[in-house]
């Protein structure tokens, strides 16, 4: 386990970190979770199928879960048994503190990834599939160096600025930083990204030399190519679809008021625990292919309210409605080094491979039978496969390791 804590010689002003909660901080939650008021019975809380969101049945039992059953600290230990890490980055003014989990090998030709979250996850999404690494390598045997970061303004490092812009194209350039000049994969590294996570890991490839390619698993398009209709799809792919239309239609309503309304919501879930436990709840209920347990729910609702970071974790929403956040078939960023794509089926915009390679040079591609939106934390085996796979893909293209130029 030591081994997998050693940073690489060319690391630089990184320093060990480690989770800590205070006991008066899960007095103030509980005492907030306690007082929490749960509305009472209407037609739409009632309906067991969800199709209204959450039952008024779930965020009772889930609250009563929470007070009785739920222990942060056994989370918070498991957080502490992965190598945990603050680092310093300088961009455009400001230093952000940085926090990211990592596992790093000690093979001189180690290749260096980053896998990024998205919302409303954090890096505790990926930790079943740090888990399966470090249990099927040793640090002298891991073919990667695998880094995962909180984003800025998620989980435990940094806000965004208050007195200006913040977008995910300055998450980019603050991760590139974090990748090159502090931890001195100068040589190279490789990006990988779901969710909001997906953007950034394309903007790290697209803008910088030193990212040398990039595997998603969320690669959502504006419309269909005209190249690629429907009616050519396989059935797979045309039920991916469908649960896209039904995604537009019945579930969007979250992200437009995330993008037209963050102050709003922001103040709103940061007053109550068991507002943003019904917020966040509905999204790991409905986007996952398997309900996760109530733990894993309330695991990460737990983070953003210990960390405050519900209002902070809005900005690339907020983007996509005033119009500058670039998508996946922009033009701009399209992809011209090596590319992968995970499919996954219960995704809420699970993209066929025919529309995701319109984005860029798709050279590998994985189509897996069942899994949803939340894919390190609900397949973590078949992430970790298609992780390892698509570095061996670059390495071929790429000639890529981690030894200094």
């Amino acid at each position: 386990m030591d081994g997998f804590r050693k940073l690489p010689s060319s690391a630089v002003s990184v320093d060990p970190w480690t989770a800590k909660t205070t006991q008066g901080e899960l007095d103030d939650l509980r005492k907030l979770v306690e007082s929490s008021n749960i509305a009472k019975p209407v037609f739409e809380n009632m309906q067991e199928d969800n199709r209204y969101g959450v039952t008024r049945k779930w965020l009772s039992e889930a609250r009563d879960y929470w007070l009785n059953k739920f222990f942060w600290q056994n989370c918070e230990d498991r957080i502490n048994s992965f190598p945990n890490f603050k680092t310093a980055v300088e961009y455009d003014g400001t230093v952000y503190q940085i926090h990211f989990v990592a596992l790093f090998s000690q093979k001189s030709d180690a290749v260096p990834v980053m896998s990024i979250h998205g919302w409303p996850g954090s890096f505790l999404e990926f930790l079943p599939m740090m888990s399966h690494i470090r249990d099927t390598y040793t640090p002298e045997t891991l073919p990667f160096h695998l880094i995962i970061p909180s984003m800025p303004g998620y989980g435990f490092s940094s806000a965004p600025p208050i007195h200006k812009n913040f977008t995910t194209i300055d998450t980019a350039h603050i991760f590139n930083k974090l990748m090159v000049q502090n931890l001195g994969f100068v040589s190279g590294y490789i990006t990988q990204g779901g969710d909001v996570g997906s953007f950034v890991a394309r903007y790290m490839c697209v803008h910088n030399e030193e990212c040398k390619g990039v595997h998603l698993n969320f690669c959502p398009i504006s419309k269909p190519p005209a190249s690629h209709p429907a009616e050519s799809l396989t059935a797979f792919e045309q039920e991916c679809l469908q649960r896209c239309t039904e995604f537009e239609t019945t579930g969007y309503a979250y992200a437009i008021e995330q993008g037209t309304r963050p102050s709003t919501l922001g103040l709103a879930l940061a007053s109550s625990p068991a507002a943003l436990l019904a917020w966040i709840g509905e999204k790991f209920l409905t986007w996952s292919d398997v309900d996760p347990s109530l733990d894993t729910i309330l695991e990460d609702v737990t983070l953003y309210w210990l960390t405050g970071t519900i209002p902070s974790s809005f900005y690339s929403y907020r983007m996509r409605f005033e119009g500058t956040r670039l998508g996946h078939d922009h033009p701009d960023v399209y992809l011209k080094k090596p590319f992968g794509y995970s499919l996954f089926p219960k995704e809420i915009l699970a993209m066929p491979r025919s529309w995701a390679a319109t984005t860029g040079e798709l050279g590998w591609f994985r189509q897996h039978d069942s899994g949803g939106h939340f894919a390190a934390l609900e397949k973590p085996e078949e992430m970790s496969k298609d992780l390892a796979d698509f570095v061996e893909h670059v390495v071929r293209e790429q000639k890529l390791t981690s030894e200094p130029a």
